[in-house]
């Protein structure tokens, strides 16, 4: 194989740039997705810039290889040949649906290599396949279109509910509207669309809506959900308290009929007294849950809710090591794109955490492993290992079976030594100490304050 020869120095200093590297080639197919353009696109085309250029470009600003998206565009010019105008026009005119398809696409790559691998999780629940659901309004864009200028408000280029597998650990789907002030809960029809028998949903309050809570067990699935107050129940029998959770928290639980107009539907609340309010003063936490005792006691379903969690550290992810959010992209469509970009390449990454850990331990790799310290070596070796080792050399992935192509994953990730990429755990934050004024005003001189430093006997 001429790509190992090729990559071999970069194996032995950069192994992690090389296993990116070899993950995109399947991820970034470009037969796949421009095929996937073509089952999903409406009234977009296309000629000479196809959709695969056009996410290879975004890649390299979603990943901050390149600072902007012209920065990309002068670097890839004459691969993309169009003007840098066009690249923009195309980047306004991605249709939502292509944009969602791009990233169930990248959920189905992922996962087929970690079956293959058999690294998927512990589910959280026996038999059950767990789902968090969660909602995410991208942030305000600059005002670079004209009748944003003038705007005092901040403008915002839309919302996503977002929905992590956490067998996978994977983003399995996402639903778009270019509305950035559009509520959550109107998109929650498209979700329920994809809901599969013996699902389990995690969610907050924002999806505790009797259309939702019905859909899911019309599909057989079930949900955790923390109760929203304007879904009116009626309880039935006495709340019995349960004890304390692992926090020390009083748990109570207590069947309920929730009913909005006719429909009426009987679940379990569990109520957790909680030890520190919420940011919103909440004292108490309340949970539904169509759950039977025998699959969920009350303290696991408590448990469960509080795992909901885990897609903000996803979401965490995606701001620190991948820039999903392109400040300069004021159009809906174009900046919905990035965002989709951004979980596809999210997915790249987790699959490849799931490699590293099926070589050198998945508690060693989530407790020791720094993301942030990945990413760095991405950006710091990438381009130069792309002028080295071309792109035609990498092309031989695209045809390799995928039991070989897992086994070439495993292998590079052999090569990767942890402690270079080590965390560096800091201690607990210490209360700033008090201010005090300052005689000469708002400013001071460092030179002369160190100046009254004492020695040091």
């Amino acid at each position: 194989m001429l790509l190992q020869k090729l990559v071999e120095p970069y194996l032995e200093q950069r192994p992690y740039c090389v296993l990116v590297r070899a993950a995109l080639q399947r991820m970034l197919s470009r037969e796949r997705l421009d095929q996937l353009f073509q089952d999903q696109s409406v009234r977009q085309y296309e000629r000479t810039l196809l959709f695969s250029t056009l996410i290879e470009l975004m890649s390299l600003v979603v990943t901050r290889v390149e600072p902007s998206v012209l920065a990309a565009y002068r670097g890839m010019r004459e691969v993309l040949g169009v003007s840098d105008e066009a690249v923009y026009q195309k980047l306004r005119k991605v249709e939502l649906p292509t944009s969602e398809a791009m990233v169930r696409d990248s959920f189905t790559q992922a996962s087929g290599v970690l079956r293959q691998l058999r690294g998927e999780a512990v589910p959280w629940l026996r038999g059950k396949r767990v789902k968090i659901l969660d909602g995410n309004y991208l942030s305000a864009t600059e005002r670079r279109i004209a009748e944003l200028r003038t705007l005092s408000a901040a403008p915002l280029p839309g919302r996503a509910l977002v929905v992590w597998d956490q067998g996978t650990r994977l983003i399995e789907n996402v639903v778009l509207t270019e509305h950035g002030q559009a509520n959550e809960r109107s998109l929650l029809g498209q979700v329920l669309e994809t809901v599969r028998p013996g699902e389990v949903w995690i969610g907050d309050r924002s999806f505790c809506t009797m259309d939702f809570l019905l859909g899911l067990k019309d599909a057989q699935a079930q949900f955790v959900i923390r109760h929203h107050g304007w879904l009116t129940g009626i309880p039935q029998g006495k709340r019995r308290f349960l004890g304390r959770n692992a926090l020390e928290e009083k748990v109570w639980e207590q069947a309920l009929t929730i009913r909005q107009g006719r429909r009426r539907m009987r679940v379990r609340r569990i109520t957790i007294r909680l030890t520190e309010p919420t940011r919103e003063g909440d004292t108490e936490l309340h949970i539904l849950t169509n759950l039977t005792q025998r699959e969920a006691s009350a303290a696991r379903v408590a448990e469960l809710y509080g795992r909901r969690w885990t897609i903000e550290v996803v979401f965490l992810e995606l701001q620190t090591a991948l820039s999903c959010e392109v400040e300069t992209l004021g159009y809906p469509r174009a900046a919905l794109f990035a965002f989709c970009v951004a979980l596809m390449l999210q997915n790249t990454f987790s699959m490849l955490q799931s490699v590293l850990g099926c070589v050198h331990g998945v508690e060693a790799v989530e407790k020791e492993v720094s993301g942030v310290l990945l990413a760095q070596e991405v950006r710091k070796t990438y381009d130069g290992m792309m002028v080295q080792v071309a792109p035609e050399h990498w092309e031989e992935l695209s045809s390799l079976s995928l039991p070989k192509y897992a086994a070439m994953l495993k292998n590079f990730a052999k090569r990767l030594r942890l402690e270079r990429y080590r965390k560096t755990p800091r201690g607990p934050k210490k209360p700033p100490p008090q201010k005090k004024p300052y005689r000469n005003g708002h400013h001071a001189s460092t030179f002369k304050i160190l100046a009254l430093r004492k020695p040091d006997m």
